[in-house]
């Protein structure tokens, strides 16, 4: 009797630590590849993505100097409009494409706050293709986040919707605008899963 009560009380505390484990590791994998990633904000601070977990996140290459910069006051209306449901707009400034955002943080902060109101989160000057791209702009643009969405950036203000569970839901071209029955319906639907 005494060797079964040993068993159990052994096979009890097996268990504890086996299902400890088992959540601590599947804690660690909960954070998605996307929010994996720590980058600098327009102010020169670190921000680890992972503080944007649980959230539909809208994350886009930007430019002061570009025929699509008007996206900053669409964005920044998406951003009012949906931020209480969850909603994350991210800029990420770029001067790849045409040279296009040629401004020092300082400059870009003044004027998306001027020019359009912005109060969502914009980070330092980002590459978002080739060699010096960020790590997060290889993985978003890669065949291993999403084949469908795969590819490289093309120009200033494309758009990649990220849902809850840091997963590429959709990705917008430049031409298409935030404000479009096309992101607006996808962020809708994005925001309605839990």
């Amino acid at each position: 009797m005494r060797n079964l009560k040993t068993s159990t009380v052994l096979a009890g505390m097996l268990a504890i630590a086996l299902s400890s484990t088992f959540a601590g590791e599947s804690s660690k994998k909960s954070v998605s590849p996307v929010l994996k990633h720590k980058m600098k904000s327009l102010d020169g601070k670190d921000v680890d993505l992972s503080k944007y977990k649980n959230k539909v996140l809208l994350i886009v290459n930007t430019a002061s100097k570009c025929g699509a910069t008007p996206q900053y006051k669409d964005l920044q209306a998406l951003h009012e409009k949906y931020k209480d449901q969850g909603l994350v707009v991210l800029g990420f400034p770029c001067n790849q494409f045409g040279s296009q955002e040629p401004g020092t943080s300082l400059q870009i902060s003044e004027f998306c706050t001027k020019n359009y109101g912005v109060t969502f989160d914009l980070f330092s000057k980002t590459d978002v293709n080739g060699d010096n791209a960020s790590d997060l702009y290889k993985y978003l643009t890669s065949k291993k986040a999403n084949p469908k969405t795969a590819g490289p950036i093309k120009w200033n203000f494309e758009k990649f919707l990220i849902n809850r569970n840091g997963e590429i839901a959709a990705r917008f071209s430049t031409r298409i605008n935030p404000q479009s029955k096309q992101v607006t319906k996808a962020v809708e639907a994005e925001l309605k899963k839990q």
